[in-house]
């Protein structure tokens, strides 16, 4: 378990909201945070009723941003029903927050979620995953120094897609997802990551050997796709529905 800086827990007692849950996401979640990598934290807040219904909404998105000590520490949370909404779509971002073992703040209802959610996990979030991993190699070819984070968030995010289409599993972590793929290069470019700062760079690297790589997963991630035997829509409508109007009459009583 990744230690926790004390202020992380006063960020999250500040919060104008109920949370559904808070987690803790990036390089962290990962599996190959730096020393000096800042902390993603991610959850869900719970509008009362009368900032959904009345004239004054309440914020649908809260995002907030401290350092304390030269660590920087960024909290984004979204309502609820936001937060529903975006798992209906094929954004794998919500999924892996949801799955999240680095859980900060929970709650028996964040419990139901994830068992529900499971109805969420589709085919099509393929294309999540495809184009993230697309835009992460781009971005690390165009630049003179090739930095090592968006080298790893392109094997992260390929690796998850692939595991997500043959399993159904939200699986987000690189190291655990190498245990499955065993891919030999990826134990020394992790161990690089974790003991250098957050914007490293590599030397002497092999630019053609991990466009080959690249290519290679690409093509694994599109098999797997069209061998999926994951559903073509989500299934959940009605159960989130449900969930939801629980939770903002859970709201109205607090």
């Amino acid at each position: 378990m990744i230690n926790i800086p004390p202020c992380i827990n006063t960020i999250i007692r500040q919060q104008p909201y109920p949370l559904l849950f808070t987690i803790i996401s990036g390089s962290h979640l990962y599996g190959f945070p730096s020393p000096d990598s800042d902390y993603d934290l991610r959850g869900v807040h719970i509008l009362p009723v009368e900032e959904v219904v009345g004239l004054e909404t309440g914020n649908e998105t809260i995002e907030v941003s401290k350092v304390d000590e030269s660590l920087e520490i960024d909290l984004v949370t979204h309502d609820v029903k936001k937060f529903f909404l975006m798992l209906l779509k094929k954004n794998g971002y919500v999924l892996e927050q949801l799955y999240s073992p680095l859980i900060l703040t929970t709650s028996p209802e964040y419990e139901e979620l994830k068992f529900i959610a499971k109805d969420c996990i589709t085919r099509h979030h393929y294309y999540h995953y495809i184009g993230f991993a697309a835009t992460q190699w781009k971005l690390f070819k165009k630049e003179d120094t090739h930095r090592l984070k968006p080298l790893l968030y392109v094997y992260r995010v390929l690796l998850t897609g692939i595991y997500l289409m043959q399993t159904g599993i939200v699986e987000a972590n690189l190291i655990k997802l190498n245990e499955a793929f065993n891919l030999p290069y990826l134990h020394d470019l992790i161990a690089q990551k974790l003991a250098e700062r957050e914007k490293s760079v590599l030397s002497n690297v092999n630019v053609d050997f991990h466009q080959i790589e690249y290519e290679h997963l690409r093509n694994k991630l599109q098999e797997a796709y069209e061998s999926s035997l994951l559903p073509e829509v989500p299934s959940a409508n009605a159960a989130l529905h449900n969930l939801l109007v629980h939770l903002r009459g859970k709201s109205y009583e607090l």
